[in-house]
C-alpha cells in the first residue's frame, strides 16, 4: 500500500511535469509558426508582381512592332529592359502606360488590367518616355509646381524643395530651365516623376545623350530610388554596362519577341565563361590544363594571360591546380559581360 501510494505520487508529479513541458513546447511551436508565417508573407510581398506582360502583340498595319512579348516585373526590382533599336521597347512601354492599345495580349499593373483600370494604375506610376519636357522660361521649382497642378496633386513648396534636393539640384531651384544642361533636365525629369510619390517608376532611355558623369549621376539616382525610396524601376536602356551595374532582373527582346528574362546574375552565369588567368608562367599553365581531366578549351595566350573557356564551378578547381603546380596566379577575370550575352542572343 505504501509502495502504491509512492508510485501514485510519482506518477502524478511526472504527469504534471509532462503537461507543463507539453504546454511549453506548444507555446514555442506557436511562435515558430508565427515567425515563419511572417517570413513567408514577407517573401511573398517581395515577389509581388508589379507588371505582368502576357503575349503582347502590337501591329501598325502589316508591321508587327511587338510580337508575343511576355515578362514580369516584381516589387523592388530595378528591371532592365534591353533590345536593339526597333526591338519594340518603346512600343511596349507605351502599351504599359496605355498610350497605345495592344493588338492582342494582356497587360496587368498592380494586379489590375490596364484596359479597365487605367486611372487607378496611372495614379501610381511616374514615367519619362524618351525625354522630359519643360517650360524653359520657368524655374525648376515652378515647372514642378505646374506639373503638380496639372496632375491634380496638392504639394507644399517644402516637398518640392525636398524632391529637388533628392535629385541633386539643390541651389538651382530658382534658375530658369533654359540655363540647365541636358543632364540637369534629366534629373529634373526624375524629380517630376516623384511629385505624386508613385510606387513604380518607368524610365525610357534616361541616359541618352549624357556625358560619362551624367550617366553616373543618373545611375546613382536610380539606385537611390530603389534603396532609399523603395521604388520599383523599369529601365529601358542601350547602355548595357549600366544595366549590368544596377539591374537585378532584366528582359531582352528582339524583333518584338522575348528572347531571355530572369535575374541578371543567373543569366550571365549560365553556361561557360571566357576567363582570363594572369599567371607568372603561361607555358607551364597551358601544360597543366592540357594534362588535366577538366577538358578545357584554351582560347588564347597573351603575355602570360590565359583565356580559358570554363564553367563557373571549375574556376576554383583550376586555380588550385595552378597553385599546387607552383604557378603564381595574379588575377582571375571573367570576360563574359552583359554585352557578350546580349550580342550572342540577338545573333550579332
Amino acid at each position: 500500500m505504501i509502495q502504491f501510494s509512492l508510485l501514485f505520487e510519482f506518477d502524478m508529479s511526472s504527469k504534471r511535469r509532462f503537461l507543463r513541458l507539453i504546454s511549453f513546447l506548444s507555446l514555442i511551436h506557436f511562435h515558430i509558426i508565427r515567425i515563419f508565417s511572417g517570413r513567408f508573407e514577407f517573401e511573398m510581398q517581395e515577389e509581388e508582381k508589379i507588371i505582368e506582360v502576357s503575349h503582347l502583340v502590337k501591329c501598325f498595319g502589316k508591321f508587327k512592332a511587338v510580337d508575343d512579348a511576355s515578362f514580369n516585373v516584381f516589387r523592388g526590382d530595378v528591371y532592365g529592359f534591353l533590345g536593339p533599336n526597333g526591338a519594340g521597347k518603346s512600343t511596349t512601354i507605351r502599351a504599359i502606360l496605355s498610350l497605345i492599345k495592344p493588338t492582342s495580349g494582356q497587360i496587368k499593373v498592380f494586379n489590375r488590367d490596364i484596359s479597365t483600370h487605367r486611372k487607378y494604375i496611372l495614379q501610381r506610376i511616374g514615367c519619362i518616355v524618351e525625354k522630359p519636357d519643360f517650360y524653359n522660361y520657368l524655374s525648376a521649382e515652378k515647372n514642378l509646381e505646374v506639373f503638380a497642378r496639372i496632375s491634380g496633386v496638392a504639394i507644399p513648396k517644402k516637398k518640392v524643395h525636398e524632391i529637388i534636393e533628392f535629385v541633386g539640384l539643390k541651389g538651382r531651384e530658382k534658375d530658369k530651365l533654359r540655363s540647365f544642361s541636358h543632364g540637369m533636365k534629366q534629373r529634373l525629369g526624375i524629380a517630376q516623376t516623384l511629385i505624386h510619390d508613385p510606387e513604380l517608376i518607368i524610365l525610357d532611355e534616361p541616359t541618352t545623350g549624357l556625358d560619362p558623369q551624367g550617366i553616373i549621376d543618373i545611375r546613382n539616382l536610380i539606385l537611390q530610388l530603389k534603396n532609399e525610396r523603395n521604388k520599383t524601376v523599369l529601365l529601358s536602356s542601350h547602355i548595357l554596362s549600366e544595366i549590368e551595374l544596377i539591374a537585378n532582373r532584366m528582359v531582352i527582346i528582339n524583333k518584338g519577341k522575348t528572347i531571355a528574362q530572369g535575374l541578371v546574375n543567373d543569366l550571365l552565369n549560365a553556361g561557360d565563361l571566357i576567363v582570363s588567368f594572369h599567371v607568372d608562367d603561361g607555358i607551364k599553365a597551358k601544360q597543366v590544363i592540357e594534362s588535366s581531366s577538366l577538358k578545357l578549351l584554351i582560347e588564347s595566350i597573351e603575355n602570360n594571360h590565359l583565356f580559358v573557356q570554363i564553367s563557373r564551378e571549375k574556376i576554383p578547381i583550376l586555380n588550385k591546380m595552378f597553385c599546387d603546380s607552383g604557378i603564381q596566379v595574379f588575377s582571375i577575370e571573367a570576360k563574359r559581360k552583359l554585352e557578350d550575352y546580349f550580342l550572342k542572343l540577338i545573333g550579332t
